[in-house]
């Protein structure tokens, strides 16, 4: 269970609960984990993303690629259908 403060009360369920979920078939999984993300607000997203100067410049180099061609980017609905094995 997790406390108020986002703590786990009960740290030695977190093993067990996590050897059971990964026994969910791949498509469970999948959903889980987007649900999970999804359950995130976008300040709580942000704030556990420390990007290196690297990356920061990987992602300002992909943004102005799509911004010159916006016909390369996927919906992300199509990207999910793929993560999830569907067409």
């Amino acid at each position: 269970m997790i406390s108020d403060a986002g703590e786990w009360d009960n740290l030695a369920m977190l093993p067990n609960t996590l050897t059971e979920l990964l026994k969910l078939p791949k498509v469970e999984r999948l959903e889980l984990a987007m649900a999970l993300w999804e359950s995130l607000d976008d300040s709580e997203r942000e704030a556990e993303f420390s990007l290196t100067s690297e990356q920061e410049a990987e992602l300002d180099r992909r943004m102005a690629d799509h911004v010159s061609d916006s016909t390369s980017s996927i919906p992300w609905e199509q990207v999910r259908r793929k993560l999830a094995g569907g067409a």
